[in-house]
């Protein structure tokens, strides 16, 4: 463990020499009070961790400075803490395009709908996608799901995709 220990202590090391010094009092918000960023990023507002660290929060608020291995030692951080949270990734979608990199800003889009996803789900929404898995009506279900009940119209319109794609394919439950 103490390798372990020593590898977290050097990479927290490097990433409080590399963020900007914030001499006020730190913050911590709750999600729904998080910064908003009202005109879109460029890349020169890249890495947002030490460009902007007042946009980057974890998913239960706390700023990045409380990030740190001393609160991981005394426990106040949680492995939940350490997750990327929606908003991080459509801000980090907006330097993509700014980079010309659509494609990459689509994948973040995406990425952001499936951070609300209960891990568990999420996984057995990706098995289903697995060829001879599912039905055309499973596959279209879970799509109905992620629209209504997680509000993810870009993974959705996915698995519609799948549904029809692997129909034509044969690659649905039964084809094999």
């Amino acid at each position: 463990m103490s390798e372990i220990d020593d590898l977290v202590a050097k990479i927290m090391s490097q990433m409080s020499d590399q963020a900007p010094k914030n001499t006020s009092k730190t913050r911590t918000s709750t999600p729904s009070q998080m910064a908003t960023h009202e005109t879109p990023l460029t890349t020169k507002d890249y890495p947002l961790y030490s460009k902007h660290p007042e946009l980057v929060h974890s998913p239960s608020g706390s700023n990045l400075d409380d990030l740190n291995i001393d609160n991981v030692l005394k426990g106040a951080v949680k492995p939940k803490d350490l997750r990327i949270t929606a908003e991080t990734l459509r801000l980090q979608g907006q330097v993509a395009v700014d980079s010309g990199r659509d494609a990459i800003q689509k994948n973040f889009q995406r990425a952001a709908e499936l951070t609300a996803i209960p891990d568990e789900r999420l996984l057995e929404m990706y098995n289903a996608l697995r060829p001879y898995r599912s039905t055309k009506q499973e596959l279209l279900d879970i799509a109905k799901e992620l629209r209504d009940q997680y509000n993810a119209k870009i993974c959705a319109d996915w698995f519609e995709e799948a549904a029809e794609f692997y129909e034509t394919r044969k690659k649905l439950k039964g084809d094999n």
